[in-house]
């Protein structure tokens, strides 16, 4: 059985592995943009293309 205490927690280490996820996204792609370089991103259908990573820059949002 969960407690209060435990959901807590599980909510907090939620948080933090989702923004660790975000700032390593962030940093992967400004890495790519300042080499001038293309990631490959996939949509909801399954589909993917390549993205040019300044382009994809502007579409993330603020640190």
């Amino acid at each position: 059985m969960t407690t209060k205490a435990q959901k807590m927690g599980m909510d907090e280490l939620e948080a933090k592995v989702l923004e660790g996820m975000k700032r390593a996204n962030r940093k992967l792609v400004e890495t790519a943009a300042a080499n001038n370089e293309s990631l490959i991103i996939g949509d909801k259908d399954g589909s993917f293309k390549a993205v040019p990573a300044k382009e994809l820059l502007k579409t993330l949002p603020a640190k």
